[in-house]
């Protein structure tokens, strides 16, 4: 039995006091479109207004509010997405004008999320910025309950005290509930912490993949290790880190990671939140940046890529921007140094991103042998916390070490090297 599609009407505010990357756009909207596609509903109309500032009371103008009421009733609408994040208070405004379900873009890709969380770390994150999105949103949905009385209001009975206790109530609850998802993710983070150590100590480089939502980094990932992770054409068809083995060269074996896919707008709570995923990125060797070719909008897409990395931590880190579905594209294809155009769904381009990726690694780890004196334990310690030491062994006349070891750390040892 085929489950029926709930209908959307969405709607998008350009105004001139908001900063032009929070701005409405046709393109903006066109992606709000593919979100509720994702979510599994069906975006049937939508409407897109400019002007000054937005109305503090429905966030649109009444003329565009009177039009989604007209549109909602012709469609038969199930709900309505705001492509802007709009206060709790307008949000309910605007769902009695409309006499449907009303989300902003926050919302929705939440519930996005929510449904493809597979692990229990995912499912974690996930609920820890929906609660962090319902929190200062308590406030508009108790409004109802809580009237101002000492302007000559009134409020009915037996709602006076109860409404302001019950969000009382709920705000602890909630508090309590992110501390404890907090302390699970901190959990989540130390066992990473563990793992990752391990991989350092066995000298495996960590190649992290990242891209705008749907860029094909799944696509990549499999094509480079046989993954065989669903490859979908659909926003947020990855939340959950996928980490394979890859063969770069005869000598030279590194673990690839697979991200969360970035998007426009992204709420700030959810970076936050996801950040337990996303920290594989700061502690990269190198960073595959994909890149969606033949998307008109890709440009804009590679720049919001490049401001989460540096918001994580990963702005240094060495980078080969990956120009993908280079066999759909009828254009120039980019070219210099470390950028490669491939296509992760044939395969063309792939033996020249693995020969990039192998001469990136080679310039950066520096493996060797080196003779520390016990005198300089410290050297030994900054090997031990930031290198990867492969072995060791306490001699008489120090500690013989082999490592394989960061550029930023060989200065700090060279004096040490030995060929014994």
């Amino acid at each position: 039995m085929e489950i029926k599609k709930e209908k959307a009407i969405l709607a998008g505010l350009a105004a001139d006091v908001m900063p032009q990357n929070e701005r409405s756009t046709e393109t903006s909207m066109e992606e709000l479109a593919a979100l509720v596609e994702t979510a599994g509903g069906e975006a049937v109309a939508y409407v897109l207004q400019s002007r000054p500032t937005p109305d503090p009371r429905t966030f649109l103008g009444e003329g565009k509010v009177e039009e989604m009421k007209e549109l909602v009733w012709t469609h038969g609408c199930d709900f309505a997405v705001i492509d802007n994040e709009i206060s709790p208070s307008q949000m309910r405004v605007l769902s009695e004008e409309l006499g449907v379900r009303v989300l902003d873009r926050s919302g929705l890709i939440l519930d996005i999320f929510a449904q493809r969380a597979q692990t229990r770390e995912g499912q974690l994150q996930v609920e820890l910025a929906q609660y962090e999105y319902l929190l200062p949103r308590l406030t508009g949905m108790w409004q109802h309950l809580v009237r101002q009385t000492a302007s000559g209001g009134s409020s009915p009975i037996g709602t006076r005290g109860p409404g302001e206790t019950q969000l009382e109530t709920d705000r602890r609850h909630i508090r309590r509930k992110i501390q404890k998802l907090r302390e699970e993710l901190e959990e989540v983070r130390r066992v990473r912490s563990t793992q990752r150590r391990l991989r350092e100590k066995n000298g495996m480089p960590v190649v992290a993949l990242v891209g705008y939502t749907n860029a094909g980094k799944s696509t990549l990932l499999n094509c480079l290790t046989d993954a065989g992770i669903p490859a979908n054409d659909r926003l947020f068809d990855t939340l959950d880190t996928t980490t394979r083995r890859l063969a770069v060269s005869e000598t030279q074996e590194v673990l690839l990671s697979d991200t969360v896919g970035f998007i426009r707008k992204l709420p700030h709570h959810l970076v936050e939140a996801f950040k337990a995923t996303l920290e594989e990125l700061s502690y990269a060797d190198i960073i595959l940046h994909v890149i969606d070719l033949p998307n008109p909008d890709w440009e804009e897409q590679a720049h919001i890529v490049d401001e989460l990395i540096a918001e994580l931590g990963a702005a240094e880190t060495p980078c080969i921007r990956v120009y993908n579905k280079c066999d759909v594209f009828s254009g120039e294809l980019p070219h210099g140094e470390n950028i490669v155009c491939i296509s992760a769904k044939t395969g063309e381009g792939a033996a020249e991103l693995l020969k990039t990726l192998s001469v990136l690694l080679e310039s950066g780890k520096k493996r060797a042998r080196l003779l520390i004196p016990y005198t300089d334990n410290a050297a030994f310690e900054a090997l031990r916390r930031d290198g990867a030491l492969v072995t060791s062994d306490y001699r008489e006349n120090g500690i013989y070490v082999d490592a394989v070891i960061r550029p930023e750390l060989w200065p700090r040892v060279r004096d040490y090297e030995t060929t014994e």
